[in-house]
């Protein structure tokens, strides 16, 4: 018995020893190939010397022997702008942009990481750039893994400051690190241009900021990211991707036209200041704010017009108005916000921030042929110091909220309400598109709208027009219209 018992041990140490030396053999057979996860690696569209995010992929052995690679390579070397690591080996310049270190266990993997910093091509449109990852082996078999990108040149901007009056206008796309004080005294114009704002910048206006369409482009404010979190998500439709703009106290008479302005934290705040009761603060028109980790449009004690915009999907709110004045027409408020259920209001609006905060007088909240909606049972948030002026009105509206039927009905007239019995499919019907899987919004009014044909043409914008209070009237009052 323990004769037998000595021979089964000696067995089976014979038979791991057989197998550990069958997967330390390497092979020359050329029939024993590499194999990987991907066919490709594509990098999508990148800024020219502005560094890509990261790709990976696996590298797999199943030939049954192990496989030695007698190079790993860049096949253009330093010329095209990638960069790789092999199982921890990177092909930098003191490496020759290659390594022979590489060995593949059968039945084993490793990982590689590629990343770009493509020079410039000197061209106005995206430029492909490719190149080929070679694994060369022992045996004289050769794979390659191509790499490619879309390279697009841009003009890069780090923490600039404009001291004095400057254009933007140029169609080449500008990215912006640090981010863009517009300095007091100073005015920036932004006509038909693109920024796309890296990380943490933005916009600081001590100044004047003025945006507008040339030529038939929207001037647009972005996050520089142009890749995808996954392959059906691309990088800007998520939220929190830049900064936003943020209007001082000393800053005044800002004008927002014709642009598009999302995916960022803040859209736009406008500090507190000694209130302007003519002059506006900020006008926003033709304009879209959507999707912010944060808010769309904050003010405090200002005077804002807002008119013809569409201001979408904020974990705060999309608009917050805290004492000053307001006049909002013609727009849609839909709070649609995908990424937190805790996410804030279409509409909040109120002349205190706390019971310890100083007050902050709401002289008038004027809100005209709006679309103030959401997921919510109640998007319309109103907070009242009852020691503080507190003016507002709604007129021809579609609002999610509970029907007032209290002694401050008078102040919503010609009213549609979403109340509490309507469900969410309700207020998603009101628009063409509110796809929430795949983060893709069209806020133009469906048929199915009940807003249709609502709106009182008294309110509307034609050509770009500015509504201004007649001096005779009341500040809730009437408004004409007049030429800029």
């Amino acid at each position: 018995m323990k004769h037998s018992l000595a021979i089964l041990l000696l067995l089976q140490a014979t038979l791991l020893f057989m197998g550990c030396a069958d997967d330390d053999g390497f092979t020359t057979s050329p029939t024993h190939l590499l194999s990987f996860s991907v066919d490709s690696v594509k990098l999508d569209t990148v800024f020219s010397r502005v560094p890509s995010s990261t790709r990976t992929f696996w590298v797999y052995n199943k030939s049954g022997d192990g496989i030695r690679c007698s190079s790993v390579r860049l096949a253009q070397g330093n010329q095209t702008g990638f960069r790789v690591n092999v199982d921890g080996i990177y092909l930098g310049a003191t490496e020759g942009f290659q390594t022979s270190e590489i060995e593949v266990r059968n039945k084993d993997s490793i990982r590689v990481f590629v990343e770009l910093t493509a020079p410039q091509n000197g061209q106005s449109q995206p430029q492909e750039l490719t190149d080929d990852l070679v694994f060369s082996l022992e045996s004289g078999a050769e794979q390659r893994m191509p790499l490619q990108a879309f390279v697009w040149d841009a003009q890069l901007l780090r923490d600039v400051h404009i001291a004095r009056d400057t254009v933007f206008s140029d169609t080449k796309p500008m990215v912006v690190y640090g981010g863009l004080t517009v300095e007091e005294g100073a005015t920036l114009e932004l006509r038909g241009t693109t920024l796309y704002f890296h990380a943490d910048a933005g916009i600081d206006v001590h100044g004047r900021l003025v945006t507008d369409a040339a030529d038939g482009r929207e001037t647009i404010l972005r996050g520089d990211r142009l890749d995808r979190m996954f392959d059906y998500l691309p990088y800007d439709r998520v939220s929190g991707q830049w900064r936003g703009i943020r209007f001082f106290p000393t800053s005044a008479n800002n004008e927002i036209r014709h642009t598009d302005i999302h995916s960022g934290m803040d859209a736009i705040v406008c500090d507190s200041a000694a209130l302007d009761t003519i002059q506006p603060k900020l006008t926003l028109t033709h304009s879209t704010i959507h999707n912010c980790q944060g808010y769309g449009l904050l003010a405090y004690n200002a005077y804002v017009v807002v008119n013809t915009c569409q201001i979408t999907n904020a974990l705060h709110d999309c608009v917050a108005i805290f004492g000053g004045k307001a006049d909002i027409r013609n727009c849609t408020l839909a709070q649609f916000y995908p990424f937190d259920s805790a996410r804030g209001a279409a509409l909040r609006f109120a002349n205190t921030l706390s019971d310890t905060a100083a007050p902050y007088p709401l002289y008038g909240l004027f809100s005209a042929n709006n679309i103030i909606t959401g997921y919510a049972d109640d998007v319309l948030m109103g907070a009242m110091d009852s020691t503080q002026v507190f003016n507002y009105a709604f007129d021809h509206c579609l609002i999610r909220t509970t029907k007032v039927e209290t002694a401050d009905s008078v102040f919503f007239q010609n009213v549609i309400f979403e109340d509490a019995e309507d469900t969410t499919q309700v207020a998603k019907r009101n628009f063409e598109l509110i796809d929430e899987d795949n983060l893709r919004y069209d806020f133009k009014l469906s048929e199915k709208s009940r807003a249709i044909n609502t709106a009182n043409p008294v309110y509307a914008l034609p050509d770009d027009r500015l509504a201004t209070k007649r001096d005779d009237q009341p500040d809730m009052g009437a408004y004409e219209y007049v030429k800029q």
